[in-house]
């Protein structure tokens, strides 16, 4: 990975809306000068795995964040694999509730891929975590669809919510899971001469 020497002075862009990877860039001691969330098609390609299409859609949200000379854009995408099969932010209550189902008692991976846009360089690297779910009730689910925390989560759930009662074995990054993986943030933030652990943004 080509790593240029670190520019002090450079401005930190969110390419999300997302206010879980704010309060993960706030670990870091970040708080980006401006939040530009680019409006890109996420729709998956067809036949596309879980893999490259998270981190295709994390590179085309870079791509489309426009950003200044003194500026350092970090984009992210985050989506629930179960097996071949993507399972994206659900649409509604019904389709959250069929995710469920599907990852009830079984183990699933949770891909997040981070890209850093400096100029027309891109860096990028994607985190897979295993996560196992309890074998879950209607009851259950019920209650967790109740408490509105699936609302434009991928596969449908937070494991930082309400869910994490149905979370019973995790290997991998839990912080991934949330949406930023917080070491291969820093370290690609790092790469594009961002004076990380030097100066705040």
């Amino acid at each position: 990975m080509t790593t240029l020497a670190a520019q002090p002075g450079l401005k930190l862009v969110l390419g999300s809306g997302s206010p879980r990877r704010l309060e993960l860039l706030a670990l870091l001691g970040l708080t980006p000068s401006d939040i530009r969330p680019p409006d890109i098609d996420e729709d998956p390609a067809k036949a596309e795995v879980p893999r490259d299409y998270v981190n295709r859609v994390a590179r085309q949200k870079a791509e489309a964040v426009t950003i200044g000379p003194d500026e350092v854009a970090l984009c992210a995408d985050t989506t629930v694999a179960l097996g071949r099969r993507i399972m994206g932010k659900p649409a509604d209550a019904d389709e959250a509730r069929d995710f469920l189902q599907k990852m009830s008692g079984r183990r699933h991976k949770v891909i997040t891929a981070v890209a850093v846009k400096r100029g027309t360089t891109i860096w990028s690297k994607d985190v897979q975590t295993t996560v196992a779910l309890k074998t879950l009730s209607s009851r259950e689910i019920d209650w967790y669809l109740a408490t509105q925390d699936w609302h434009g989560k991928a596969g449908g759930y937070g494991i930082q919510g309400p869910a994490a009662a149905f979370v019973t074995w995790i290997n991998g990054s839990f912080h991934a899971v949330m949406g930023l993986p917080v070491p291969e943030t820093a370290g690609l933030l790092t790469a594009a001469g961002f004076s990380l652990f030097e100066g705040k943004a």
